[in-house]
């Protein structure tokens, strides 16, 4: 049986992987934006036609959707993402003493909010509407900031995991209930017909990239304070 354990000193992920995966995610973040922002038809007709078929599930499967709410307002709601952040910074200057490593986390989550917010009110785009509703919410549509946050803390969660040599078992234990997470805040939106399917996509792609320009920029950092 693999240990358990996060001792090993920080292993870096390699800055030229990083730089190739924000340049992957920047494009289609980037391209997702200005289709939305210019409501282009084939876009909103798909996900009209998605939203749709999953909004007459909801409505047929009041056990499932009852789920789904539990699990989007307690499990994975911003706040409930924010303090497993806090709990991350914690550990990290009381346990590990790297404090201006829990400052980039803190920094980065407090950026990714106000990204997400910003954008909302930039785009300006409406929620769903239905005449028999099974959930409701507030603010602009896109992007989703429940599929936002949870990618971005989930992100910086394995990263610090990955820095400081978890073990395996905590390893994958991580990463699954991370992709859990991330895919199913992001499907209880759309389930819940709070979200257009493009306003979930466009959480997941920018909470990624806000994860790995994170890393990029300590890199850097780390980098040059080590020259």
């Amino acid at each position: 049986m693999h240990p358990v354990a996060v001792d090993s000193p920080p292993r870096s992920p390699g800055t030229r992987t990083v730089v190739r995966t924000a340049g992957a995610l920047a494009l289609p973040s980037v391209l997702l934006l200005l289709l939305v922002t210019a409501s282009w038809q084939p876009l909103m007709s798909l996900d009209g036609d998605i939203a749709r078929t999953t909004h007459g599930w909801a409505v047929d499967e009041p056990g499932v959707t009852q789920v789904f709410r539990i699990l989007t307002d307690w499990v994975w709601d911003p706040l409930t993402m924010r303090v497993i952040a806090a709990v991350a910074v914690v550990w990290l200057v009381w346990r590990r003493s790297a404090r201006m490593l829990a400052l980039w986390v803190a920094v980065t989550c407090a950026l990714g909010t106000l990204v997400q917010q910003g954008m909302k009110a930039a785009v300006g785009r409406e929620r769903p509407v239905w005449p028999d509703p099974v959930d409701s919410a507030h603010y602009a549509a896109f992007p989703s900031g429940h599929a936002m946050t949870a990618t971005v803390v989930c992100g910086l969660v394995l990263w610090l995991l990955h820095l400081y040599g978890a073990g395996r078992a905590l390893w994958r234990t991580a990463v699954t209930v991370s992709v859990v997470s991330v895919v199913g805040v992001g499907l209880s939106r759309i389930w819940l017909g709070v979200h257009w399917p493009s306003d979930v996509l466009g959480g997941w792609l920018l909470g990624a990239l806000t994860v790995v320009l994170a890393m990029w920029s300590y890199e850097k950092w780390h980098g040059a304070r080590r020259s």
